[in-house]
């Protein structure tokens, strides 16, 4: 029987804001006041982060340079290296408690994975997995990004899927400190207008089916029980 989630779509928001949302929810997974796991859509505005395997070294550009064009960095404790995000992005942050889904975290990962794979051949487009690096690839070329972190059990950071974002901005680092990869998207690799709305459909579907799920869609607002204060998402 599929388990239910809820699902919580931000919108285009702040990194940091997403950032503290997750740190919110894992908190109150963790104490039980939220009573089941979460899914978060969002899209970012333009901002690099880097994660417990990297640092700064893999930016290739001035800090004034990323001023200038108001990008903002960020560290944060999810693995993986150095990605991009921006407008166009489809990013899904799964806040889970693993043990009570029954997930170990190399296989959570290896599903996130499948999920971001699916969703790609349903557009057309062959992604596959590469020995190089975890995420999803089409031939040589980079589709989706992927990195977690675990606290109490909980898994939170997510996945990237490029749908029609700007590239450009990933020229400016070395992606997941690979020096000599080359990135795509959705709308690349098909030659066509690909809708962000029929890209976060389909990969709910495919969540759905991959990790035994179904989601709720709920407001920011209603997150959280009335019972204890109406803490709520929203920063």
């Amino acid at each position: 029987m599929a388990r239910s989630c809820r699902l919580v779509d931000l919108g285009l928001v702040d990194y940091g804001r997403a950032l503290a949302v997750q740190h919110r929810c894992v908190e109150a997974r963790h104490q039980g006041l939220l009573d089941r796991d979460v899914f978060f859509l969002v899209e970012h505005f333009p901002v690099f982060t880097y994660g417990r395997r990297s640092g700064a070294e893999h930016l290739c550009v001035p800090q004034d340079f990323l001023e200038a064009r108001g990008i903002a960095v960020f560290a944060v404790e999810r693995g993986g290296s150095v990605t991009y995000h921006g407008p166009g992005q489809l990013v899904v942050y799964p806040v889970v408690h693993l043990p009570t889904a029954g997930w170990k975290a190399v296989d959570w990962v290896t599903a996130l994975e499948e999920v971001m794979i699916r969703t790609a051949r349903r557009f057309g487009v062959a992604a596959c997995r590469h020995p190089r690096g975890r995420g999803v690839w089409v031939g040589e070329k980079k589709l989706g990004s992927l990195g977690i972190a675990v606290r109490h059990g909980i898994s939170f950071h997510g996945v990237a899927l490029n749908v029609h974002n700007a590239l450009e901005p990933f020229q400016w680092i070395r992606p997941c400190g690979l020096s000599d990869v080359a990135m795509t998207s959705l709308a690349v690799e098909t030659h066509a207008v690909v809708s962000m709305t029929d890209v976060k459909r389909v990969f709910l579907e495919c969540a759905e089916d991959v990790l035994g799920v179904h989601f709720e869609p709920t407001d920011p607002e209603d997150l959280f029980p009335k019972a204890h204060g109406r803490a709520h998402a929203r920063a």
